[in-house]
């Protein structure tokens, strides 16, 4: 008899199993166009309806929990008309949210969608709003609306979702430096990384071009450094030499202060973003320099850059440049409460160090055998000292060459080969190769397309199928790639819109490339949940490739 109860107990479980695989298999991607798509998604009949009377109950005390039910009341009350009330307990027409234990990892969500209740549980507030997110692209496109729709009937299908990440970081970058954009499309920016899931924000805030922070201890990075007299808009041919290229002779200007910063910090937390501040080092350091020219190795006069490219003066060796680091970075460190702290670290030209009376006695009296060394040695001081602050260093690859520093982050930009050699060394790594990751390049034929970076289009097709954990490395190498992000890089982008319109689509598919298991990646299938996401990047007024839907 246990033999029979044991084999009946077998099928069951094996046609429940059918069932299921049969369920994903079969999902309709207009139900249920959900971006990046979930682990698991069972559909079920029927419809959940929004309407005034529906109560939202909030099983924890937890201020977390909290800030992310109230993104989601605040979301649908211009809309819908409906300020949602709470209430201690409902069995009926209630959205219900729990802290769950059992759930293991830090951003994975159950949810669960009834014709008579929303249950949304996760392990911690971030899983929850997780879990609200892929709620809010389940409804209609008009949820995104400031004002009162009428005539549309607030309904979410039926399903059971149980989602968890792939990678623990999910990227995206955005440079000021060389077009600077206000703190309300700063804001705009996280808004959209937040409704497809990427939990990190990279603020590139230093360059050669422009220094965008205040920094109250150094008060002409906001008012020298932040300033340049022209910009560089185009060259006669592709050939042109730097000194015929084309400048629109306005000056050029821009920086956050630091009230600023603390209120889009605040604004990326209530979405739980993570925002990593960048700044520069030791090279791409011309608006700090033409600042305070003692920072470099000739003392100048040094000037704002005007044109894009690598420069050769850079930050000398003085233990007074340190200082100044030192000082910049205990300012940064005290706004951004980020783990990790960005230091740059690439495209750091050696001549200056060549023939610096400075830089080449202080490697003689230090037993530093090159310049590639003195960087190494630059880069290992600096996260010393940020690791007094508890924090750690991210570079980019360069950091690499002449010995990593030991406790570094490395975004592996320049291909995957800094990402695998720092991998092997059992260094985190973030993947942002040139080729796949960079939405500054060309997304479609470049006759049709705005001034851009490349010469072979980085498509959709090509973002979606972009795999981070490369081949070379063993499974127990792998676990050191963390995740992957996207980079803007704005030399031709002057606007806002002119971002979007180069970022999205193309973030959609780094999104799911970063937290669907690669199994249940199908671009077809993507494109046509795309395009019912296309209609909510219309009703917010996304400024995205349209065409990419009809080429």
């Amino acid at each position: 008899m246990y033999r029979i109860k044991f084999f009946f107990m077998v099928v069951v479980c094996f046609l429940l199993s059918i069932e299921s695989n049969l369920a994903q298999s079969t999902l309709s991607p207009e139900r249920y166009p959900i971006i990046p798509k979930p682990l698991s998604l069972i559909e079920q009949k029927g419809d959940f309806i929004f309407n005034k009377e529906t109560k939202i109950v909030v099983k924890t005390s937890d201020e977390q929990v909290q800030k992310a039910v109230s993104f989601l009341v605040d979301l649908l009350a211009p809309s819908t008309g409906y300020k949602l009330g709470y209430a201690k307990s409902q069995a009926k027409n209630a959205l219900i949210v729990a802290l769950d234990p059992s759930i293991k990892s830090e951003e994975a969500y159950y949810l669960s969608i009834t014709d008579k209740a929303i249950t949304i549980r996760a392990k911690t507030a971030a899983g929850i709003f997780r879990g609200i997110q892929t709620l809010r692209q389940l409804m209609p496109a008009e949820i995104e609306q400031k004002q009162q729709v009428s005539s549309v009937k607030w309904s979410v299908p039926c399903a059971v979702i149980e989602d968890e990440p792939r990678f623990q970081y999910r990227g995206a970058h955005l440079d000021v430096c060389r077009h600077f954009f206000p703190p309300e499309f700063i804001k705009r920016y996280i808004n959209l990384l937040a409704l497809f899931k990427y939990n990190t924000f990279h603020w590139h805030l230093t360059e050669d071009q422009g220094w965008r922070i205040e920094i109250k201890k150094y008060p002409k990075l906001s008012t020298l450094g932040q300033w340049r007299k022209e910009t560089c808009v185009g060259r006669h041919t592709s050939r042109t030499p730097v000194m015929e290229r084309v400048y629109d002779n306005t000056p050029y200007e821009g920086f956050y202060t630091q009230e600023e910063i603390k209120d889009v910090i605040k604004y990326a937390q209530d979405r739980f973003i993570t925002i990593i501040p960048e700044i520069e080092m030791p090279g791409h350091a011309l608006a700090a320099l033409a600042a305070y020219p003692d920072l470099g190795c000739t003392k100048g006069p040094y000037e704002v850059a005007t044109r894009w490219g690598v420069f050769k003066d850079v930050f000398c060796t003085r233990d007074s440049t340190f200082i100044f680091l030192q000082d910049v970075l205990t300012e940064v460190i005290d706004l951004f409460p980020s783990k990790y702290i960005h230091i740059g670290g690439d495209e750091c030209p050696k001549l200056r160090w060549q023939n610096c009376f400075h830089c080449q006695t202080f490697m003689k009296e230090n037993g530093i055998k090159d310049e590639h060394a003195l960087q190494s040695y630059f880069i290992q001081r600096i996260e010393k000292f940020i690791n007094s602050k508890g924090r750690q260093i991210i570079g980019w690859d360069e950091i690499l060459e002449g010995g990593l520093a030991p406790n570094a982050t490395v975004m592996s930009w320049r291909g995957t080969e800094g990402g695998i050699a720092a991998a092997k060394q059992k260094h985190n790594v973030i993947m942002t190769p040139g080729d796949v990751c960079y939405f500054d390049y060309y997304q479609a034929d470049p006759k049709n397309e705005p001034m851009a970076i490349g010469k072979t289009p980085t498509t959709l097709e090509k973002v979606y199928a972009y795999e981070p954990i490369p081949q070379e490395l063993s499974a127990d190498e792998a676990k050191y790639i963390i995740g992957a992000q996207a980079n803007v890089w704005s030399e031709y982008m002057k606007t806002g819109s002119h971002v979007e319109y180069m970022v999205f689509p193309r973030a959609l598919a780094l999104a799911e490339v970063t937290w669907t298991s690669k199994e249940k990646k199908n671009y077809e299938d993507f494109i046509k949940r795309f395009k019912l996401q296309a209609l909510r990047l219309d009703q917010m007024k996304v400024n995205y490739a349209k065409h990419i839907l009809t080429d």
